[in-house]
């Protein structure tokens, strides 16, 4: 895999649909990824949108997606150009023709570094294709007896000796009839596990429900039936949740934190007494995890679940209850407007119709649209139907997009009077969208966002919206002054704070319910003076006691401007429930809080201050067992040598950013952060003492070092001049490289080496907002 030739190689996993082509491609990828200096999923479906795909690849690789209206050339183009001097591993999923594979492939340049593309299919004849050979070819074949008995019975007993005699025949009946398939095997095992209770009858009358069908039915039947079967089984409450991710595209990554929302906005999840309704919804989302009904997916670390993907198979399934039950309706074209128009419909899905003329929609004359409770565009589109005749719609999902060059108008201001509105997400890209300048009286409103920049100058005025739990705005939206009157908020984010007035700033420590706030702070000067500033500030984050994510960062990151944070370390007592926290890029301390060390929860750190001292990282080390991310940022000269000993602790980290000059006083001695995977380092070319950190060698789990050329913003100014200077700038990037490729050498892991140019700017120090601009 990470030998042999030099040329970019192909390679293929072949098998039917429920093999685990994708679970095994996966495993590969985690094997194997770190010596590649990138890798990247995409998952094509059978009828994959090129442009969405493309983008998928650059933001996983760190590059800026396109619109859906580009040509699909553009997102070739960059990738192709970002991959070229790079060793690099793809993983494409669930493909199904050669068409999509001669697009695709033109995103791969051939670099001779050895690099890998691995694609999963169920037409062999297309990986022989795509491969060229059949030296690169895997067919997966199904499950013998004993590893599909220990498939089975662990997932339901934790082994076969722990299962009851009295089940024993049932499940190997059941087994049988799951031929090996690790998807029928794995469903099957954990619908019995879900059961209230273990009673052989219970078993017996599912095995007999299999051997009814099975007789009859070709090995795809089969495998729908023991899908079916399980979808049978399910409670009544996680039914329509499950149904519901049909409303998302075959083969997409499904945000959990959408899907919730949308289920509480549906009435899906139910009111209970003794638990948060939010609570509610995440355990139901946890539910069909555990069930095996979808696959969850996770951070780059493989620790925390960000989402959710559906096997192609219960897609399937999921599309045929949804049409015999009349569950959802899925327009995508004229023909399927046609068939629409006949049903009572209540969830309307429009995917696609961004090539098909508004004159040619012609929906609104046969759909009754009072009846919808759910509407979404997906894809983009520049069509929408009259809101005003959506009377009971409780969920508006729009994603909006202009065509051809020119700019689409899309008014929205007649919002305040859908009354049974509970979650709102627009989304615009080069859309001129306009909202009402209040929104008002929305009493059942509890999602609101308008995430995605489009062109709207956002300074609406909620009013009278008791329920509103989570409201997301466009970076660099103003904080209001009203703010405080909104108290059921639960999230808040991408506001920017004020620089002229504390009001909403003191405002916010009225929001005691809030889980999730992140901040962007100013780049401008005007009005107000730091101290001022961030002692408002501060006051308010001490009475948010239920927080589990706080982030601040700059609004610019290329103008970041320095701020002071000292005015926080009085904070007490901490934030006992935060999970994570980001004082990004500026926001600096002059020592290391006290308090940070009690964040006994803390997964995610993003830090900076100006000394930092070997005790500091000891405790952070030793008292954060559950830290997986930490950024530590050092502004200037290091007062003395940060040592992380092997007994400081660390024990989860698995990314690690130092970013400071003076690189040779950092050290990792024996049995350091025994779990970590990835080193960044951020330094300037000029200023840095063109050293790397000591005992690299002792980071026994390394699989890559990332180094960052950064600048100082006060230096933008004479950035082009230094950069006509290309034999100086050569020479600096030429020491680097040769510096960390020595370092390097050292470590058995031989990690991946990754040198990227300047995009970090690091923060002006300046007097106070209200100083006079140069």
């Amino acid at each position: 895999m990470d030998k042999g030739q030099q040329l970019l190689k192909v390679m293929a996993i072949v098998g039917l649909g429920g093999l685990g082509k994708t679970t095994l491609a996966n495993e590969v990828c985690r094997e194997v990824g770190g010596k590649f200096d990138c890798k990247a999923f995409v998952s094509v479906s059978q009828k994959p949108k090129m442009v969405g795909l493309f983008n998928s690849l650059l933001l996983q690789l760190g590059l800026r997606p396109y619109s859906h209206a580009c040509q699909v050339q553009d997102p070739i183009n960059d990738l192709r150009g970002h991959l070229q001097d790079k060793r690099y591993f793809i993983l494409v999923d669930d493909l199904w023709d050669t068409k999509a594979w001669d697009t695709i492939k033109c995103a791969f340049p051939q670099n001779n570094k050895y690099s890998r593309v691995m694609i999963t299919t169920r037409n062999e004849n297309l990986a022989r294709s795509c491969c060229g050979n059949h030296e690169g070819i895997h067919n997966m074949r199904p499950l013998n007896e004993q590893d599909s008995k220990k498939l089975f019975f662990d997932r339901i007993f934790g082994s076969e000796y722990a299962c009851p005699p009295e089940l024993k025949k049932a499940s190997v009946e059941v087994l049988k009839k799951c031929d090996g398939l690790p998807l029928a095997i794995i469903t099957m095992a954990s619908m019995l596990a879900c059961q209230p209770t273990r009673l052989e009858g219970q078993w017996e009358y599912i095995q007999n429900s299999l051997a009814t069908k099975f007789a009859i039915n070709s090995n795809y039947e089969d495998m729908m039936h023991i899908l079916d079967l399980s979808y049978k089984n399910l409670p009544r409450h996680l039914k329509a949740c499950f149904l519901y991710l049909g409303s998302y595209p075959e083969d997409h990554e499904i945000s959990r934190v959408d899907l919730v929302r949308r289920w509480v906005a549906e009435g899906f999840v139910s009111n209970c007494a003794r638990q948060d309704i939010w609570d509610v919804a995440e355990s139901y989302f946890n539910e069909l995890v555990n069930r095996s009904m979808i696959r969850p997916t996770y951070d780059r670390y493989n620790i925390l679940i960000l989402g959710c993907r559906v096997h192609d198979m219960l897609f399937e399934l999921i599309a045929r209850r949804c049409k015999e039950d009349n569950f959802l309706s899925l327009v995508n074209g004229p023909q399927a407007v046609v068939e629409a128009q006949d049903k009572v419909i209540r969830r309307l899905n429009v995917v696609g119709l961004q090539g098909i003329e508004k004159d040619k929609v012609t929906i609104t004359t046969g759909v009754n649209l009072a009846q919808i409770r759910s509407f979404t565009i997906l894809g983009g589109s520049n069509w929408i139907p009259p809101l005003l005749e959506f009377k009971i719609v409780r969920v508006l999902s729009l994603d909006l997009i202009s065509f051809g060059g020119h700019e689409m108008a899309m008014d929205l201001t007649v919002i305040n009077q859908l009354s049974q509105l509970r979650y709102l997400k627009v989304e615009g890209d080069g859309a001129n969208i306009t909202l009402p300048w209040h929104i008002r009286g929305l009493r059942l409103l509890e999602t609101l966002d308008l995430s995605r920049k489009f062109n709207h100058s956002f300074s609406v005025e909620i009013v009278d919206v008791p329920r509103l739990s989570h409201l997301v705005m466009p970076r660099g939206t103003r904080l209001p002054d009203w703010i405080s009157k909104v108290k059921s908020l639960r999230t808040l984010r991408s506001f920017s704070l004020p620089i002229d007035s504390l009001e909403g700033i003191i405002g916010l420590g009225e929001l005691t319910a809030l889980k999730e706030l992140n901040l962007n702070f100013p780049t401008g000067r005007a009005g107000l003076s730091k101290a001022a500033w961030m002692t408002a500030l501060s006051a308010s984050l001490d009475k948010l006691r239920n927080l589990k994510e706080l982030g601040v960062h700059p609004c610019d990151f290329l103008k970041p401007i320095a701020l002071c944070a000292d005015a926080l370390s009085s904070l007490s007592p901490p934030f006992h429930n935060l999970e994570r926290l980001e004082l990004q890029h500026g926001f600096t301390f002059s020592r290391v809080p006290r308090w940070i060390g009690h964040l006994h929860n803390l997964r995610d750190l993003w830090l900076g201050a100006k000394q930092v001292l070997r005790e500091d990282v000891a405790i952070i080390g030793t008292r954060l067992t559950s830290l997986i991310r930490l950024s530590l940022r050092i502004p200037g000269v290091l007062s003395e040598r940060i040592t992380v000993q092997g007994s400081t602790g660390y024990p989860a980290l698995k990314w690690f950013r130092f970013d400071c000059d003076w690189m040779s006083l950092l050290e990792f001695e024996a049995g350091a952060m025994p779990a970590l995977q990835e080193l960044e380092l951020t330094l300037d070319a000029d200023e840095w003492d063109k050293a790397a950190p000591s005992g690299l060698q002792h980071l026994r789990s390394l699989e890559k070092i990332t180094t960052w050329e950064t600048f100082n913003a006060s230096k933008r100014r004479s950035l082009k001049a230094t950069t006509d200077d290309e034999d100086g700038k050569n020479a600096e990037d030429a020491l680097i490289r040769s510096v960390f490729h020595k370092a390097a050498d050292t470590i058995a892991t031989r990690p991946a080496l990754i040198f990227k140019q300047p995009l970090i700017t690091r923060p002006v120090e300046e007097e106070d907002y209200s100083s006079e601009e140069d």
